[in-house]
């Protein structure tokens, strides 16, 4: 490996499983010490008694990189800072916050229940502001103290998030936030020495089984292109001192294509220079929307 990482410190939430331990692999890999979170739930967020964020960390331990185990809840305020505390007791400091932790409960949106809203939209959405929040303040008080540390922070949004996603309401809902949360605190953060990205990856997973059902067969030789090992690369670079020209983006990524995802821009316009008559808009609008181009379609839609 290159050493791309080479001491850096870096946590990655749901680094359990999936496209997370590969993160956390890969970031050892080129050299980083890694703090491996992962509370350790079943696929609907429910608790199962197992330790995986242990495992992984041995697992690194065994391969000759350094990592420690966070079983702490990333959506609960004070377990978030507790995970940031982690790295500083562990390793004397922060420069990556992976964010990557995340379940599903998936229902068409009439018989979605408020539990359900809640329990996604809490570990995706606030699940990636608490440790950041809490990243954040260490960096600015490093700053602040003369210690510019060369930070980063790769965010998890979604293709559901980007684009929407039938029958994931909740969990489109929370990806588009985490989208929206990346593009602000880019620009909040960018002072301290922190650049904010995110990732919307495709990939084999817990989550992906029943979304990419017919399509997640492994390949019986040659490339596997919904590997989870294959999104890691790109969130490796992000977090590296390469990176620092890079901010406030979203970056789609697949087997072996990565594209960088177009945010929502001004489009056609038109000024009338007073208040619209509502009588009168209906021919405006026909107007604009000839003019822009058309939307991309929803995931799942007929």
């Amino acid at each position: 490996m290159s050493g791309l990482c080479q001491d850096r410190v870096v946590i990655v939430t749901g680094a359990g499983r999936g496209i997370g331990r590969a993160h956390a692999l890969a970031f050892a890999a080129e050299g980083a010490r890694v703090v491996v979170n992962d509370v350790g739930v079943a696929l609907d967020g429910s608790a199962t008694g197992e330790g995986p964020a242990d495992r992984v960390a041995a697992e690194i331990g065994a391969l000759g990189g350094k990592a420690v185990a966070n079983t702490d809840d990333v959506a609960d305020f004070a377990g978030a800072a507790n995970l940031v505390q982690t790295a500083l007791d562990s390793f004397g400091g922060l420069d990556v916050l992976v964010s990557n932790a995340g379940f599903v409960r998936d229902r068409m949106l009439v018989n979605l229940g408020e539990d359900e809203w809640d329990a996604v939209v809490r570990v995706h959405l606030k699940g990636h502001f608490a440790p950041l929040r809490h990243a954040a303040q260490y960096w600015r008080a490093e700053a602040k103290a003369g210690r510019t540390r060369d930070a980063r922070v790769v965010n998890t949004s979604s293709g559901a998030g980007l684009l929407g996603s039938v029958g994931q309401a909740n969990y489109s809902a929370a990806k588009a936030g985490i989208a929206g949360l990346t593009v602000v605190a880019a620009a909040e953060l960018g002072r301290y020495g922190v650049t904010v990205n995110a990732i919307a990856p495709s990939a084999r997973t817990r989550m992906t089984e029943e979304v990419f059902a017919g399509t997640m067969a492994r390949p019986d030789d040659g490339f596997d292109a919904m590997a989870p090992e294959n999104v890691s690369p790109l969130v490796v670079w992000l977090g590296s001192g390469e990176s620092a020209g890079v901010t406030g983006r979203v970056f789609e990524v697949e087997g072996g294509k990565v594209s960088l995802a177009q945010a929502w821009r001004h489009g056609p316009a038109v000024d009338k220079g007073d208040r619209w008559e509502a009588a009168e808009l209906g021919p405006v609008l026909e107007k604009l929307l000839a003019e822009a181009p058309e939307p991309e379609p929803v995931y799942g839609a007929s």
